[in-house]
């Protein structure tokens, strides 16, 4: 036992003295620097204070400017404790900067700035404005009440302006009187760059007439203060007071021009919006747009193709507009004509708005090759799928009866709305996948968005093309019970079409009874054909008698009506239902439908972000 005690002591004695050794050697070798090639820094001037007086010429500081990482900014940092400086006024407002800046990092910016003991304006500007850049205003103004008013840091003319902006942001009318109410206290009332940016901030919360309040008190505005005040009332809606302003305006831009014809464009004055485009003296790709836009939204597909072809020179956002406006005038067609222009021309690279309608126009010609084609282009042009983009790809192998396809891209999608999940439900459904299609469901309930009332027009669709008469039944109820979604005339035209082609003619006149009363002509027609094919008079009355009431002159419910009665053999009613429609001199158009051909089981589509029923007949 002795014996290890004195070998364990030797063997601590050595190890201790190894290690001293060491320290020596290291003490008695040159300090390392951290840039080899520089020489160290000293200071020739200093101030009353004994301070160095420092310039961009500084070694460090000249380091600081061309650092490009995190590690190496943290190096710089440590040479700015070390030598003194880390306190400097201009020091620390160069590292602030570069943070804010080059590294974006503002985490670490604020983190700075609570180790400035003397911190200045241009420090507390930049970290706000970099929260700006960075899309979070929330952040911006958390600072300035946290650091900037907790420290008393004073305000200059460049803070306000980053308030109001701010404010505008955030839509908070409460925190933008009270920005204007430091800007008088302050003393920067009559500051030409403040006094804009609160016009903007009042006018983007929707309180424009105290925008124009602050316009009247001014002395004297520049071109900003007219078309802020401009802007103003036609994001608001006030395009005759905007249009007061624009004949008083002493100079225009094209940002002057161009926010009246948008003006126009909003509230669907073509004819005015015209007016100042054939008299403007100069158009720019926005001014086009503008007028390209104006006409697709009053549906005039003609001036707006003339207005595309007549521009010199077009961006994505001319191409765009055209393809959106041919899928949404179902010129499917044209859209995929103009589309491959697009490609061939080179003048503009699709985006993902182009491949969405172009994605439309596809699902409805039922172009699966072409839309495979689309699928491999944003591939290989790397274009960053969103989920607007992904919902579209996967609706359109869904419809086209590719429902792998469609699944892997539903697999693949990092982030599913409501709409990519109705989607899949949507396209097992109409193919008769019925199972598969509710199974998608339950995992949507598990770990997807709460089903709205869409969800449940796919499932029990699903459930009537599969023939899935319990499961119906039960996710009818379960839409009420668990989601409290009232049922709609969708819901229960799909459940009385699954009712009906199970031959439950008593349980599908009972659920008619319950409809709502919006149900329309579409709905009652589908009913009254769904009679005729399974000879359900007694639905059918009802069926009927509904759409003699909303269209009185149509004599199609008559003629279907006839015809259920006929098939029963009951030409008793066949002579009352005829002699009906010679008292009321109802005559079948020759060429003309006699009814609406509905199928209450139809495919739903998505259209503007849900689902409806469409008719492919």
């Amino acid at each position: 036992m002795t014996v290890r005690l004195k070998f364990s002591k030797t063997t601590e004695a050595s190890l201790l003295l190894d290690k001293f050794i060491k320290i020596q050697k290291n003490l008695s070798k040159i300090p390392p620097k951290i840039w080899p090639n520089d020489p160290k820094p000293r200071f020739t001037e200093t101030d009353n204070q004994r301070r160095p007086i420092l310039d961009l010429s500084h070694p460090i500081l000249q380091k600081l400017e061309s650092c490009r990482t995190i590690r190496e900014f943290h190096q710089i940092h440590g040479q700015l404790i070390i030598s003194g400086i880390s306190q400097h006024p201009l020091a620390a407002s160069r590292v602030m900067k570069k943070l804010c800046t080059t590294l974006s990092s503002v985490s670490l910016a604020v983190s700075y700035f609570d180790s400035v003991k003397e911190p200045d304006p241009f420090m507390c500007n930049t970290i706000m404005k970099s929260f700006l850049t960075l899309n979070d205003p929330f952040g911006a103004l958390s600072f300035y009440y946290e650091k900037m008013v907790a420290t008393c840091v004073e305000h200059n003319h460049y803070t306000f302006p980053l308030l109001g902006k701010v404010c505008a942001e955030i839509r908070s009318l409460r925190e933008g009187k009270k920005t204007h109410a430091r800007v008088v206290k302050c003393g920067f009332g009559l500051d030409l760059f403040v006094m804009n940016s609160l016009i903007h901030m009042y006018s983007a919360c929707g309180e424009i007439w105290d925008a124009r309040k602050v316009f009247d008190d001014g002395s004297v505005w520049d071109l900003v203060s007219w078309n802020s005040m401009i802007d103003g009332y036609v994001k608001n809606g006030e395009v005759g007071y905007a249009r007061e302003l624009f004949d008083l305006m002493p100079e225009r831009d094209g940002f002057t021009w161009n926010s009246m014809i948008s003006g126009y464009v909003n509230v669907g004055d073509m004819e005015a919006a015209k007016g100042l485009f054939d008299i403007m003296p100069f158009r720019d790709a926005v001014s086009w747009n503008c007028m390209i836009d104006g006409y697709s939204k009053v549906g005039n597909v003609t001036l707006a193709r003339k207005c595309f072809d007549g521009m010199a020179m077009r961006n994505v956002v001319s191409w765009n507009i055209m393809l959106a406006l041919y899928a949404r005038c179902k010129d499917y067609n044209e859209c995929l004509r103009l589309f491959d222009r697009m490609i061939q021309g080179g003048e503009a690279r699709p985006n993902k708005a182009s491949l969405v309608s172009v994605l439309t126009a596809c699902v409805n010609l039922g172009m699966l090759d072409r839309g495979k084609w689309i699928h491999s282009y944003i591939d290989n042009c790397k274009i960053e799928s969103d989920v607007l983009l992904s919902t579209a790809l996967l609706t359109m192998y869904a419809k086209c009866g590719a429902m792998d396809l469609a699944r892997n891209v539903f697999d693949e999608m990092q982030y599913k709305s409501v709409v990519s999940w109705n989607a899949m439900i949507m396209g097992y459904g109409m193919h008769g996948q019925g199972e598969k299609a509710l199974e998608v469901f339950m995992q949507m309930g598990k770990r997807g968005p709460t089903p709205n009332d869409a969800t449940f027009v796919c499932v029990l669709s699903a459930c009537t093309h599969a023939g899935m008469v319990l499961e119906g039944w039960w996710y009818f109820d379960l839409m009420q019970r668990v989601y409290k979604i009232e049922p709609k005339v969708e819901h229960y035209g799909c459940l009385v079409d699954l009712l009906g082609r199970a031959g439950l003619t008593k349980d599908s006149e009972e659920l008619v009874r319950k409809m709502p009363k919006e149900a329309g002509p579409a709905f009652w027609g589908a009913l009254l054909s769904a009679c005729r094919t399974h000879s359900n008079s007694e639905l059918g009355k009802i069926a009927a008698k509904h759409l003699m009431e909303l269209e009185p002159r149509d004599i199609g419910p008559y003629v279907m009506l006839s015809n259920i009665y006929a098939s029963e053999g009951k030409w008793d009613d066949v002579e009352n239902v005829r002699r009906l429609m010679k008292e009321k001199r109802l005559q079948k158009t020759v060429g003309s439908s006699a009814v609406r051909l509905v199928e209450f089981g139809s495919e739903p589509t998505v259209e503007n972000g849900a689902f409806s029923k469409r008719n492919f007949m």
